[in-house]
């Protein structure tokens, strides 16, 4: 029983360890096909430990939502709320827009719909939300802005730079006009951990 389970793991490890780099690689629509081939294991081992192409791709960047919720709590001491957000927020449109397939995870995602207990766009939103409403209670951002109004800008940033010559370029230009309209009283959005008044 012990070695099964040590087969388990190895296998879900060498699954997820393939699966990065065909992520990487194609986006979010590699082949699960080739990711089993590669693997050396067949496609029913691939279904047995992520029975969805969903599961799969938030396993490929669990550790990086990981990284984002942890700098949201971090932020979230910080003394300007408005700040905080933005310097969050564009954290997470760098990666969405360097990641390969991440922003396509997160729009499978209307508020709609019941979300995964471990998915990418549930954890984001638990930890970014308390930023977005810091903001409003000291009103930087409207308050009618929701926290999926800032989810889907973000992935509609990335996904429609992503075959760009320069995405990085042009998602932060995007950006930068985004977070000017949302609050065009402050001027033009800095850079994560510029102060403004």
């Amino acid at each position: 029983m012990t070695g099964q389970r040590s087969d388990a793991r190895r296998n879900y490890q060498r699954i997820l360890a393939v699966a990065e780099a065909e992520v990487a690689a194609h986006g979010a629509e590699a082949s699960q096909e080739q990711i089993a081939r590669t693997a050396g294991v067949g496609s029913a081992t691939v279904r047995r430990h992520f029975p969805t192409r969903r599961a799969l791709l938030e396993a490929v960047f669990q550790e990086r939502v990981e990284a984002l919720c942890e700098d949201a709590h971090r932020l979230s001491a910080a003394g300007d709320g408005r700040t905080a957000l933005l310097e969050w927020l564009h954290a997470f449109v760098r990666y969405a827009v360097s990641a390969r397939g991440f922003a396509s995870v997160l729009s499978y995602e209307p508020p709609t719909e019941e979300p995964s207990p471990n998915g990418c766009g549930g954890s984001i939103e638990a930890a970014g939300s308390p930023l977005l409403q810091r903001a409003i209670r000291d009103g930087a951002v409207a308050p009618h802005v929701t926290f999926h109004d800032l989810l889907t800008l973000a992935t509609g940033i990335a996904l429609a730079t992503e075959n760009h010559k320069d995405p990085a370029t042009q998602a932060d230009r995007l950006f930068r006009l985004a977070v000017e309209g949302l609050s065009p009283e402050h001027g033009t959005a800095g850079e994560p951990g510029n102060s403004h008044s």
